[in-house]
């Protein structure tokens, strides 16, 4: 075939991907289904040209677009990898964790349920065997969520709802293309009827071992990429080679899934990346996979949809009746899991409650796509696949995939409608006429300044005064004529709004430099976090949200066992370190916030409002520097490495802000400001690089911050630093239960504690200590202990503690005197 011809005819369809887009947007459609119909059109234009005898002008552009050379290997080993790449790159992993219960049910349970549902339903009505049923179960159980997706975001539906469909989406291309794979190769094998248990039982060894080839490969491609830190081209340059490698290495030297391996790999760099790599070299590579996902999808799509009419050819009325029997096997399996299991863990607290007309949306924006289509040719093209099943493989797949493009697609932005996801809520309509009021006044008041520094016509001002006057008098009318908007409802605005605003400082001090690219993610996640509490449960939610910012999480947890059963430090030194670089970030973000709140919520909410906000926010400041003044308090030396640190990060982005002014005003050339900034960027290499943190070493120096020990040698505190336990417990959580046996005495390092005995209630602090009094009676413990902040403890085996009571006087003093204070 013509290497020319080619070249024209893919470039052409590159022009018609780039009218797609605004198609789209005009008819208000979703892009897919626009290119769906696209290749549908040149695909049918192509064989009539090629058939009619009105012409013979066209043969050859038909004939060369009949043969392009469309195989299902240049759709799996080509595009897939990009699209499956770029998803996982483009996600916020850390919120995903979050819904890890409600995406792998939706994406493993709903994809085995789809496959298990169509294939017995097609085995019933057909006399396919049950193997091949299976085949055709798999290949239209993977969806296509983009065009839900971007509707949902186009009416602000909850970012966590979204979030879930995406991830959705992620994982079930994996779990689908995996079932393809074990039942493929019983129809190959020509197995009529496979056990489920031995096929299922082959699935571990095709997920973990693709998840290990693509961490493997993620991590050595990170550590390279590091070395090339002055490069981005070459840190570029790697992460194309990387999930291709990832895929192929899997599926052709292990034999486990590929597909798995190149998820596994994305997310990994996704994790790793960002804390490893320059911050505007790893925003290029996510901009330029974006690019590359973009037009493998379009491209996946419209080559797939050149093939449609042809695989349409041999279609008769049974099989249009099976087509029917997929559709209605496939929407039943969905909704069983949209109406039946969701519901269910939402009643087990592990999935976000989603209303039923989100549900609705979900089920009719389950669109299938360019996979589904990839998967049907693979099966059509392989010789070892029997003609009838092949044909009716193509059959079903592409006429279920033409249903739910061409009638749920066209038709879901209506379902949206009609189920009122499209509209504001009384509480929005109420606040944006407020927030229109609003600024319209602050404009008033910035054009008549405007007007007087340049001196402009008085009657044209006066003119357009008097029409912008009686623009605003009737905002404020409408927004005085509007349902009054509860106080919890604008405080939850309020809330919703500041969160909103913390996060745009972020991505500013992120931009600058001020915050490091490893904590972005982060702080990032938090912020989101706060945005869906306030949107969901108000107050509450972003109260929750604030602890949990600050609270120490499993995996710190994790890290404190394996260093003091495992004696592995590095994991509690790695995120130790972490979370001292989170907490100032957090320090830095919310001194900002004050202003806000007085300048933006006061004017919209009012005074009452914005009170509360400024207490909500000084309760938040309070949690952060508590949390903080522990650390320090550990770890005094290196709190104070790391400020050292903030503060060289910030001379040197000023440092390179003035050399780009001096640049601008053209006081020095492009030579010298280039040679000025390579100097720079050595200095901010070492600047970026986070101090080690030695924790191991800095238990003596914690004991020594308590009065009670003040008179032991250096010997006998390294031994006491041996001694005691280091405990973390987050705000609410009990230390001690009433009723308990008591071994143990809490010395508290940092943080604060309620103590209620006997309905009575009192606070201990730092320096302060509990559980001795019970141990000195040898009696149980009459007491609950509950952290009221996030708290570290020191902990001291009560045999240890008898032993330091018997060797000083001063020791045995200060336990008398902290019981007869706790006592009165």
């Amino acid at each position: 075939m013509n290497l020319v011809l080619i070249i024209t005819i893919i470039a052409a369809l590159f022009v018609v991907i780039g009218a797609a887009e605004p198609l789209a947007a005009r008819l208000r459609l979703p892009f897919s289904v626009i290119l769906a119909v696209l290749g549908v059109m040149i695909g049918a234009g192509a064989i009539f040209f090629l058939r009619t005898e009105l012409t013979d002008a066209l043969n050859p552009v038909a004939e060369a677009i009949l043969a392009l050379p469309i195989r299902s290997n240049i759709f799996i080993y080509v595009f897939l990898p990009t699209l499956l790449f770029q998803a996982t790159l483009g996600m916020n992993l850390r919120r995903m964790v979050d819904d890890w219960v409600p995406i792998l049910v939706l994406a493993v349970v709903a994809v085995v349920v789809a496959t298990l549902s169509v294939g017995f339903a097609l085995s019933w009505a057909s006399s396919l065997p049950l193997a091949a049923c299976l085949l055709i179960g798999a290949i239209v159980s993977t969806t296509d969520p983009s065009a839900v997706v971007s509707i949902f975001r186009s009416i602000s539906a909850p970012r966590r709802l979204a979030r879930i469909i995406e991830g959705e989406s992620l994982l079930n291309d994996a779990a689908a293309i995996a079932l393809f794979g074990l039942f493929m190769g019983f129809v190959m094998l020509g197995i009529p009827d496979p056990e489920l248990g031995d096929a299922l039982a082959q699935f571990p060894k095709l997920i973990l071992g693709g998840a290990f080839v693509g961490w493997l490969m993620a991590r050595i491609a990170v550590w390279v990429m590091a070395l090339f830190s002055r490069h981005e081209l070459a840190q570029i340059t790697l992460s194309v080679a990387l999930p291709y490698l990832a895929y192929i290495v899997a599926e052709q030297s292990i034999g486990a899934s590929g597909v798995i391996a190149t998820v596994v790999a994305g997310m990994t760099l996704n994790l790793t990346a960002p804390g490893r790599l320059p911050p505007q070299a790893w925003a290029n590579m996510r901009e330029l996979w974006g690019v590359l996902a973009h037009w493998s999808g379009a491209l996946i799509f419209i080559l797939a949809a050149l093939l449609i009419p042809r695989l349409l050819e041999e279609v008769r009325l049974e099989d249009v009746l099976l087509v029917g029997v997929v559709i209605v096997a496939a929407v039943a399996a969905r909704a069983a899991i949209l109406f039946g299991l969701l519901p269910l863990l939402t009643r087990l607290r592990v999935s976000p409650a989603v209303d039923r007309p989100y549900r609705v949306a979900i089920l009719w924006g389950g669109l299938r796509g360019a996979v589904t289509l990839a998967l049907a040719l693979a099966v059509t093209e392989s010789f070892r696949v029997p003609d009838g099943i092949q044909r009716l493989v193509g059959i079903l797949a592409t006429g279920f995939t033409l249903f739910t493009l061409i009638v749920q697609g066209s038709s879901l932005r209506w379902v949206i409608s009609r189920l009122g996801l499209d509209r504001l809520t009384p509480l929005d309509e109420a606040l944006s006429r407020q927030v229109v009021a609003v600024a319209l006044q602050t404009v008033r008041e910035d054009v008549a300044k405007t007007t007087e520094n340049y001196e402009l016509n008085r009657d044209i001002v006066r003119g357009e005064a008097k029409r912008f006057g009686e623009r605003l008098d009737a905002a404020v009318k409408a927004a005085e004529d509007s349902v009054d908007i509860l106080d919890r409802d604008r405080v939850a605005l309020g809330l919703i709004a500041l969160a909103g605003h913390e996060r745009d400082t972020i991505l500013h001090r992120v931009r600058e430099r001020t915050i490091s690219a490893r904590m972005a993610e982060q702080v990032l996640s938090n912020a989101d976090r706060l945005i869906e509490g306030a949107r969901t449960q108000g107050r509450s939610g972003y109260q929750r949200a604030a602890r949990r910012a600050v609270a120490y999480g499993p995996a710190f947890r994790a890290a404190v066992f394996l260093h003091g059963r495992l004696s592995m430090p590095w994991p509690l030194s790695q995120l130790t370190a972490d979370r001292f670089e989170l907490l100032l970030s957090q320090r830095l973000v919310l001194r900002d916030l004050g202003g806000f709140i007085d300048r933006r919520v006061r004017r919209i909410h009012g005074r009452r409002v914005a009170e509360l906000l400024n207490e909500l926010l000084a309760r938040r400041i309070e949690g952060v520097e508590t949390a903080l003044e522990g650390l320090q308090l550990q770890y005094p030396g290196y709190a104070e490495e790391m400020e050292q640190r903030f503060i060289r990060r910030t001379a040197l982005r000023l440092e390179e802000r003035e050399y780009a002014v001096m640049r601008e005003d053209g006081l020095i050339g492009a030579e010298v400001y280039t040679a000025l900034v390579q100097q720079l960027a050595g200095r901010r290499a070492a600047a970026e690089r986070r101090p080690s943190l030695d924790i191991a070493a800095r238990r003596s120096t914690l004991v020594r911050q308590f009065p009670l020990f003040a008179d032991l040698d250096d010997a006998a505190l390294k031994r006491l630093g041996r001694a005691l336990r280091t405990r973390y417990v987050n705000a609410g959580e009990v230390i001690v239960r009433k009723d308990s046996a008591a071994r143990s005495v809490f010395f508290i390092a940092s943080g604060a504690v309620e103590v209620e005995t006997a309905g009575q209630s009192s606070r201990l602090g730092r320096g302060e200590m509990f559980g001795h009094m019970a141990l000195m009676a040898e009696r149980r413990l009459r007491t609950e202990v509950r952290a009221i902040a996030p708290t570290t403890l020191l902990v001291l085996s009560e045999d240890r503690f008898e032993g330091l009571m018997n060797r000083s006087s001063a020791i045995r003093e200060a336990v008398r005197e902290s019981s007869e204070q706790q006592s009165a």
